[in-house]
């Protein structure tokens, strides 16, 4: 019986442990940069960011570790062409969700070359 009770700890514990390294984090500000990088992913930078984060692919579709949210190849080319038509007039990105493992804890820490999923963004 102990046995039992040990190993549904560790199981909680270790799903736990998983669980708590993926982020949520909400940006805003203008459209500084917006980039493709080789191979066949897109790049954003909002005001409020220090360095650009790849957000998708427009080939194939978009998953990074720590959500299980997913964006699709045409979501992705859909959303660059709204990215890019917001940058032009420029416009203001009121909030967007950046979820993911690699998501860090405010917007101006991002890593270099790091990668997020892009849940939600408005206007």
């Amino acid at each position: 019986m102990r046995m039992k009770i040990f190993l549904i700890g560790l199981l909680f514990s270790l799903s736990f442990m998983n669980s708590v390294t993926a982020a949520t984090l909400v940006c805003s500000g203008k459209i500084d940069r917006l980039s493709y990088h080789s191979p066949n992913k897109f790049m954003l930078k909002l005001s409020s960011m220090n360095t650009p984060v790849f957000f998708c692919s427009p080939d194939m579709e978009w998953k990074v570790g720590g959500t299980s949210y997913v964006t699709g190849a045409e979501t992705c080319k859909t959303m660059y062409s709204t990215f890019l038509a917001i940058k032009m007039t420029d416009k203001s990105i009121t909030s967007m969700y950046f979820d993911g493992d690699q998501v860090p804890s405010s917007c101006n820490s991002w890593e270099s070359w790091r990668q997020a999923n892009i849940r939600h963004y408005s206007i």
